[in-house]
């Protein structure tokens, strides 16, 4: 990569950003545009009753989504994984405000790309099967982050097992 190439990179992610950054305004009970101060942040997922944790399964904290894990250098379902997928289904299929956001990850064994694929493995493996359970497949997303998130650090086998994984995030 140039450094010019380097240059415009950096400056399209500072921007992005700042873009993301910059505040929304916040309506209140009337409709009308307030100010943001301290108290009124707009939240990132609206609640209806459910806690939507932007961690999502993995928080722990979303009651009827269950995070999935996979066997070393594997993206095909255990028993345990399909039975907590099938209450994951009923968990979509009952909340139809909802998209669901299959997180797929790895532990630090591998290369980068090679994790990025397996992470993308897993999800893929993931959706297909709720899809099979009938779940609609427009309401299922897709994302591997590899190795980039891992839930426990560390570099034994306890820790490596926690991280591979399909988390699920909900969406509206």
């Amino acid at each position: 990569m140039t450094a010019r190439s380097l240059t415009s990179l950096v400056a399209v992610l500072a921007l992005s950003f700042a873009v993301g950054c910059a505040k929304k305004p916040v309506r209140d009970s009337n409709g009308a545009d307030s100010a943001n101060g301290a108290g009124n942040e707009a939240p990132q997922i609206e609640d209806k009753g459910i806690n939507t944790d932007p961690m999502g399964s993995d928080s722990g904290n979303i009651r009827g989504l269950s995070t999935v894990f996979f066997d070393y250098d594997k993206a095909t379902l255990t028993a345990d994984a399909k039975t907590k997928l099938a209450a994951n289904a009923s968990w979509i299929k009952s909340n139809p405000a909802y998209t669901v956001q299959i997180e797929g990850h790895t532990d630090a064994r591998g290369s980068v790309e090679y994790n990025l694929s397996l992470g993308e493995r897993r999800a893929k493996s993931v959706k297909s099967y709720l899809e099979g359970l009938g779940v609609d497949a427009k309401r299922m997303t897709i994302i591997s982050y590899g190795e980039e998130k891992p839930l426990q650090s560390g570099d034994s086998e306890a820790a490596y097992s926690k991280n591979r994984r399909a988390n699920f995030v909900p969406l509206q």
